[in-house]
């Protein structure tokens, strides 16, 4: 099972890339073994000016294209559901148990996801009840894929 970051917005060299990079490639390393892989972090950005609803339909028509065709979609949204590592862990072991062959973890702009996405989402999460940086959002959301192949592998990483 292929799983790939979507998001909204071009994430600069510096410390949050170092650390994407780091985690997706510790990601790939670890779950080449237990079937999953990590795409590259598939980056869209609207040039032209827009506001509103208008953004954020059209990031999201930017944010569908660059998913693989078929992907289980992902949203992350602070509406969403706010779970465990373990539970986490669990639900993405599920999804490559029963055959999806990609997962698109979907980031929006600084406006969210349009609700056009979100209603094609499989599953919608949340890092708790706290806004955060996109940038940062993918950081922690590269984190918690690992951590989840870690659980899933029976890696001590997890301790809990």
């Amino acid at each position: 099972m292929r799983v790939q970051i979507c998001a909204v917005g071009r994430l600069k060299t510096g410390p949050e890339k170092h650390l994407l990079d780091d985690y997706l490639s510790r990601l790939d390393a670890a779950g080449r073994g237990i079937g999953i892989t990590a795409l590259p972090v598939a980056e869209v950005e609207e040039k032209r000016r827009h506001e509103g609803a208008e953004l954020m339909e059209r990031e999201a028509a930017l944010l569908s294209g660059a998913m693989p065709k078929g992907a289980l979609i992902v949203a992350l949204d602070e509406r969403g559901r706010v779970e465990t590592s373990e539970a986490f862990a669990k639900r993405l072991g599920n999804w490559r148990d029963t055959g999806t062959s990609d997962i698109a973890f979907v980031i929006g702009g600084a406006n969210g996801l349009a609700p056009s996405l979100r209603g094609n989402a499989a599953h919608i999460m949340a890092f708790g009840a706290m806004t955060w940086p996109h940038m940062l959002a993918r950081v922690m959301l590269a984190e918690q894929l690992y951590r989840a192949v870690t659980i899933l592998s029976g890696h001590p990483y997890h301790r809990a």
